[in-house]
């Protein structure tokens, strides 16, 4: 560890195969996701000496209840990594995950650290309801009109930027049927075998005959949302879900979900010192606000800030991870941003995929880092809007 300014780069990026809420994944605890995904992150690495891990940062969208008391301490313990390594849980909403990244390359950056974990965990299924065990909004919002927004849930939100923006309930249901079409493919051809560690699920189940409970065990290898049935005539049929007379449906929105993922971060002393190959370097990261009732729109005020730090123009980036939240906010933001579609989201995105709130943002960078080597852009992204109204971005070079 020093005092100067270094470079922070990922060593390694694995995620585990996402869960749909009460699915395959429904009896895992979280933080036993964590600890598979950091094991996941670490294996292969026989050099590396654990006890030279600074700290673990872990993402959580809602650090309460089975992933509360500081989940990343728990997981990095469980996971096998020595009591000497501290870890932090931290919450920034939707961009969780990638705040971990961010926040260890930082820690890199400035010589206070040569290695870092950043993870993100979230187990939608484990959590009663999807903002937690108890809302409790301070009162005073409902008393400021202009930050009534907050209060607003995230579906209406989105009908508010479908209004603004003018995103037709048809350009929704086609962006949503695309984000399943591109998930089924890139599944069909293996696009996320690299960064992609299958995880063996462990049921107990009662026997009733026996009065004993049976274990069962069995490897989930891929994601569980993607739909290869899904059709625009389905799409097309469902119900507004947030707006009688709106356009916001829970096909066209991110499906909720389970999951965890866990990248190793470097200095150049690390890796020189541990014999490790370096698969991408964080180049920047920025967060902004906006408006909270059109926080869907986040990413139009994080994207410029990222790029301007990095030194780069939206053309230099090849590979675009932007989280669907809903289709029509990932909609309004390609528009806005004039992002070229072709390289956004190629391998499906949430709405396919799924959306474990606080662990996205490191899956997410998993898929951009790998999916960005393999296909050789020079730069990857990975933004997302924020819950209250925000939007985060951060960039990666490929090596």
């Amino acid at each position: 560890m020093n005092n100067q300014r270094q470079e922070a780069f990922v060593v390694s990026a694995k995620r585990l195969p996402v869960g749909k809420k009460n699915g395959r994944l429904k009896s895992t605890r979280p933080d036993d996701l964590l600890a598979a995904a950091i094991q996941a992150c670490l294996a292969g690495l026989d050099n590396l000496d654990r006890n030279a891990i600074e700290d673990v940062i872990v993402g959580c969208a809602m650090p309460e209840a089975e992933q509360g008391m500081n989940m990343a301490r728990i997981g990095l313990l469980l996971a096998g990594l020595p009591q000497s390594v501290p870890g932090i849980t931290i919450n920034r909403f939707c961009a969780s995950g990638l705040q971990a990244v961010a926040d260890a390359a930082a820690r890199i950056q400035l010589g206070q650290a040569d290695l870092m974990i950043a993870a993100g965990a979230e187990s939608m299924s484990a959590m009663p309801q999807i903002m937690g065990n108890k809302i409790a909004m301070n009162p005073a919002i409902f008393e400021q009109s202009e930050h009534l927004g907050i209060a607003f849930g995230m579906g209406m939100t989105a009908e508010n930027v479908a209004r603004q923006w003018a995103i037709s309930r048809e350009d929704q249901d086609l962006f949503a049927l695309n984000s399943h079409t591109k998930a089924c493919t890139a599944i069909h051809a293996g696009e996320f075998s690299q960064e992609l560690t299958p995880f063996e699920v462990i049921s107990h189940l009662p026997d009733p005959d026996s009065a004993r409970v049976n274990i069962q065990r069995h490897q989930m290898t891929q994601d569980e949302g993607p739909r290869a049935d899904t059709a625009l005539e389905r799409l097309s049929a469902l119900r507004p879900v947030f707006h009688a007379k709106g356009s916001v449906t829970a096909g066209n929105s991110s499906q909720m979900s389970d999951g965890a993922a866990a990248l190793l971060l470097a200095s150049a002393s690390a890796i020189k010192t541990f014999g490790l190959t370096p698969i991408a370097r964080f180049v920047s990261y920025a967060v902004a606000g906006v408006p909270p009732e059109v926080m869907g729109i986040g990413p139009v005020a994080a994207i410029p800030k990222a790029l301007q730090r990095a030194g780069l123009q939206a053309s230099d980036v090849g590979w675009i991870e932007l989280n669907e939240a809903f289709a029509a906010q990932a909609l309004a933001v390609i528009r806005e941003c004039q992002l070229d579609p072709a390289i956004v989201n190629p391998l499906g995105g949430a709405i396919a995929a799924g959306h474990p709130l606080g662990a996205t943002g490191a899956i997410r960078s998993c898929t951009a880092i790998h999916g960005a080597r393999r296909h050789r852009k020079p730069y990857s992204m990975v933004s997302m809007c924020i819950g209250t109204g925000m939007g985060a971005a951060g960039i990666f070079e490929t090596l």
